[in-house]
């Protein structure tokens, strides 16, 4: 005869049925009891799942006299048997083949794996008696699954929140809130990469192309594969693209074989998760994380918790954008005051003593007393100009903003400084940045590098003192506005060179 109980048999709830099952024994064939109440309370305080799952294996064959037992285990999102727990045969071979016993191993509805018998020892069949043990032994592996199965499950969600608010914290804190944004893409990339247990962990962005491309990437792969990540992106026409924008995460079991996927990469790749890295309903970019071909798929727990450990992520990037904005902002106000204090008392108190020399010269009665005073009225004149120089580079806006005129006028003059000896003196009259048009400015700068090339030729023997004027408030002979350029070399050692432009474009 043979005995099978499916999850969808009509004999009721497991429960009840293993209590049926363990009034059956107490009047049926005691002499089992004890051995299975023994097995029970063993298993019950194991808390090496596998263990556990092999004795009530090993027991359901003891007791029922079966030469083979199996446990078929279904995976977390009820898929399977992914899994064997064999007695009395390998766990390769799977099932014992004429099973002629079959008992779900489920809890409150839920099918964790099925329990095989096979082959009992007399060459008889099971029993009614036989069925009873089973449904008991079945009901304690259920209890044993659920129990494990919670545990892991509240383990990973504990792993995914830690990981998220580490996350967090090497953004906002520490190094990491001063740090480049590339460094911040790497921070979510490795982290997202080291809880999904993934092979590749790449974040996407915005293509300058259209799409999106990787810009961040934590692999175990070669350093060409890395290269070859950063040279491929996801065209704008992708449905990928498309479902990302939505909000929504992409998820592939196998990514060399998706149709979806484009990428030149995906051939390294089996299972992978494209989350959305989205933030007050905007999608900043994505997450990639990637396992390789024939590695387990993400289950439906992972999915879910790799969603929200994208979109927690996208808060920590916007948040220690913020962060770093605020940091550079006090900085440029640090400068600000330091080049207001430099303008206000320095340079006022500079110009003052000049006054005073210049006084002192006009009334000194020996020639050579006249001579020094005049020299150190120059030297005087000159450190105005140098700090007003250091005034104007104070006030330079933030390193990734496209420089002006004058920052791009004093960087030249900057280059040429080991050249010529010394530092020219820079002076600008007039807005120049406002006025002077992106055309004129280009011109400019040419003739600046030229100029400055012919004085360090005649600076080889001796240092050069060079000044550089930009007045961009120089009207030219004819009448119009311009922009003129002059360096010059106050001791005479180079004729000062003189170019000039008319304004056109902004202040035309």
């Amino acid at each position: 005869m043979r005995c099978a109980l499916k999850p969808s048999d009509p004999a009721g709830d497991l429960p009840e049925r293993t209590a049926q099952s363990l009034r059956a024994l107490a009047g049926g064939p005691i002499s089992r009891l004890p051995q299975l109440l023994e097995a029970m309370v063993t298993v019950g305080s194991d808390h090496d799942l596998r263990r556990a799952l092999d004795r009530i294996a090993e027991t359901a064959a003891s007791l029922t006299g079966a030469r083979h037992a199996a446990i078929g285990l279904r995976d977390a999102d009820g898929g399977g048997p992914d899994e064997w727990i064999t007695h009395g045969l390998s766990p390769e071979d799977g099932p014992p083949t004429g099973a002629s016993m079959e008992v779900p191993i489920q809890v409150q509805g839920e099918l964790f794996g099925t329990l095989y018998l096979a082959g009992k020892d007399d060459g008889g069949e099971f029993g009614e008696g036989d069925l009873h043990l089973v449904r008991v032994l079945a009901t304690e592996a259920g209890i044993v699954l659920s129990n494990a199965r919670m545990y892991a499950a509240a383990r990973q969600r504990r792993r995914w929140i830690e990981g998220a608010a580490s996350v967090t914290t090497a953004l906002l804190a520490g190094p990491g809130a001063r740090a480049s944004a590339t460094h911040a893409l790497t921070v979510v990339a490795e982290q997202g990469r080291e809880l999904a247990e993934a092979a590749t962990g790449a974040v996407l962005l915005p293509h300058d192309e259209g799409g999106m491309g990787v810009v961040a990437i934590s692999t175990g792969l070669s350093e060409a594969v890395r290269a070859e990540a950063f040279r491929g992106r996801i065209p704008p026409e992708s449905p990928v693209l498309h479902q990302l924008h939505a909000g929504l995460g992409v998820f592939s079991d196998d990514f060399a074989a998706d149709p979806r996927s484009i990428s030149p990469l995906s051939r390294y790749y089996g299972p992978t998760m494209l989350l959305p890295l989205r933030s007050n309903g905007r999608v900043l970019g994505a997450l990639a994380l990637c396992r390789m071909s024939g590695d387990r798929r993400f289950s439906h727990t992972e999915r879910t918790l790799g969603t929200l450990f994208a979109a927690q992520a996208a808060v920590a990037l916007v948040l220690a954008d913020r962060h770093r904005d605020r940091e550079r902002l006090a900085v440029f106000e640090d400068r600000d005051r330091i080049a207001r204090d430099l303008h206000d008392l320095v340079i006022q108190r500079l110009f003052a003593t000049g006054m005073m020399l210049e006084t002192a010269r006009r009334q000194a009665q020996l020639p050579e007393v006249r001579d020094g005073l005049g020299e150190a009225i120059d030297e005087l004149d000159a450190t105005i100009q140098e700090i007003r120089t250091a005034i104007i580079a104070l006030q330079q806006g933030p390193p990734e903003v496209p420089p002006g005129l004058r920052t791009r006028v004093l960087r030249a003059a900057g280059t040429a400084t080991a050249a010529l000896g010394g530092r020219p003196s820079v002076r600008f009259v007039g807005p120049v940045d406002a006025r002077v048009d992106d055309r004129s400015g280009r011109e400019l700068l040419a003739a600046l590098d030229e100029a400055l090339t012919a004085v360090e030729g005649s600076a080889a023997a001796q240092p050069a003192r060079v000044s550089v004027v930009v007045d961009a408030t120089a009207t030219l002979p004819d009448g119009r506005a311009g922009v003129r350029l002059t360096v010059s070399c106050p001791d005479g050692s180079h004729p000062p060179l003189t170019w000039e432009r008319p304004l056109h474009g902004r202040a035309a």
